[in-house]
């Protein structure tokens, strides 16, 4: 039955495309482009050549992490830095990435098992009840972080003195110009290069000198901690895991290892990949905190503050003309590549539910639904940003709490799914992952549920 189930729609990769004209099937411009990176691949293991292995499987792990470290997730850490300083937030970071790691391996070993989307298998397996909330869950988060991505980008225009709607149209039409490319290789490597400057928040940390001891005190114990334990600690504790692991990189990972074609054998380098981004965005996560901290050293107040440029013109008599640009210019990426990323995951999984191809490989012809997803959900966040009088920094901010609110019940389906052997065989979770994600989907409803409580009852923490 599971076969049946699993290989109705979409075959596995093809190592060779002549395998399938040999069974007599049809072989589109999606089969033959997957064949030839499948090629690639194949030459590289036999010769094992492991860096080129390496080269040509990563991607779908370095750019979900990177794509998280997006517009709203970086103004989260700068607003966590110039309210907490270096304290007990950097571990705390760290550990939120171990977390996101955790998660994610799973997603690649279902893509890799399965040759199927998050969506797709939900419906498949979990039924249609489960399929159409686990959408709407995705649909709700994805629209609202879409909208901050380009307040995001608008953040970075402003600094840089260009016209909300100049910087607006700017973003929106490199996202949309990047689905043109009609290649999912090329599309990815595109994405990769432009994830890079996401690391553009190092040299700003460095030219905030930051106290090396400060940092390692940090690292040791966990504190100081300002303040101390109130409802804005509590807030940034949750915008500062809705950075880190959120719905929509679940889906867009799983769709995107089976989009480069990754099979069992990949497994290794699939989780390479992954743990890769996870270290190169919790070094930017930091950076950005430490950045900012000299606004904490400064004593402003960043509540006031309306969106992440002003982060950015606050920073420059504290760290220097470049160091403030390099901070502009680390939001303006930022949300440039998670707007595209997260386009895509809306993408992947709407054409998964309505049984449409779905592939980056696709000529716009075959994919318009697919397509269509990506290019209406741009332009109708970019339209958003653009009304006069729109809270940007809480609006922001919040987006991160109610990504976190949101994971649980995505976690819960995603854990069903990994253990499920009739179609993840000896692939399925053991005891340690499900220990670990377990632990996360309480850890995170705990969080949520006490975030609620001192909302409704503020007078608990005297705030």
């Amino acid at each position: 039955m599971s076969e049946t189930i699993l290989n109705h729609r979409k075959p596995a990769p093809v190592e060779n495309a002549e395998e399938s004209v040999t069974r007599g099937e049809s072989v589109t411009r999606e089969d033959l482009l997957r064949a030839r990176d499948r090629l690639k691949i194949l030459k590289a293991r036999a010769a094992k050549r492991w860096g080129r292995l390496l080269w040509l499987l990563a991607g779908p792990g370095v750019l979900v992490m990177l794509g998280e470290n997006d517009g709203p997730s970086m103004v989260s850490y700068a607003t966590t830095g110039a309210t907490y300083g270096v304290g007990f937030f950097v571990p705390f970071i760290l550990l939120t990435f171990v977390m996101a790691y955790v998660v994610q391996e799973m997603t690649v070993r279902l893509g890799a098992a399965t040759h199927r989307g998050h969506a797709e298998l939900i419906f498949q397996r979990l039924g249609p009840f489960w399929g159409y909330f686990a959408m709407a869950d995705l649909v709700f988060g994805n629209v609202l972080t879409l909208v901050t991505e380009f307040i995001a980008i608008q953040a970075g225009g402003l600094y840089f003195g260009l016209a909300s709607w100049l910087s607006v149209a700017i973003g929106a039409a490199v996202v949309i110009g990047s689905l043109g490319l009609r290649r999912y290789v090329t599309w990815e490597r595109a994405l990769m290069g432009l994830a890079v400057f996401n690391l553009l928040f190092i040299p700003a940390a460095l030219l905030a000198h930051p106290n090396g001891a400060a940092l390692t005190h940090a690292l040791r114990h966990w504190g100081p901690l300002p303040g101390g334990f109130n409802t804005a600690f509590l807030t940034l504790v949750l915008a500062n895991v809705g950075a880190t692991v959120t719905p929509w990189m679940i889906f867009f990972q799983q769709s995107a290892v089976v989009d480069k074609g990754l099979t069992r054998a990949d497994l290794a380098q699939g989780r390479m990949d992954t743990a890769i981004g996870a270290g190169l965005a919790a070094l930017a996560a930091i950076a950005t905190v430490v950045a900012a901290a000299p606004l904490f050293t400064a004593h402003v107040d960043v509540s006031q503050f309306a969106s992440g440029a002003n982060f950015a013109t606050a920073l420059r008599p504290l760290i220097g003309t470049t160091g403030a640009t390099l901070f502009a210019l680390g939001i303006i990426e930022a949300g440039l590549v998670a707007a595209m990323t997260i386009s895509a995951s809306s993408s992947y999984s709407l054409a998964e539910t309505m049984s449409a191809r779905h592939s980056l490989n696709l000529d716009f012809a075959q994919g318009r639904l697919f397509y269509g997803a990506a290019i209406i959900s741009t332009l109708v966040a970019a339209g958003v940003v653009l009304i006069p009088g729109a809270p940007l920094l809480a609006m922001t901010l919040t987006v991160n709490v109610i990504a976190t609110m949101l994971m649980a019940p995505a976690l819960l389906l995603l854990l069903l799914l990994v253990n499920d052997r009739e179609i993840m065989r000896d692939l399925a979770n053991g005891w340690w992952a499900n220990a670990a994600g377990g632990t996360i989907i309480v850890a995170i409803s705990l969080v949520g549920a006490l975030y609620g409580v001192i909302t409704v009852f503020p007078a608990l923490l005297g705030s």
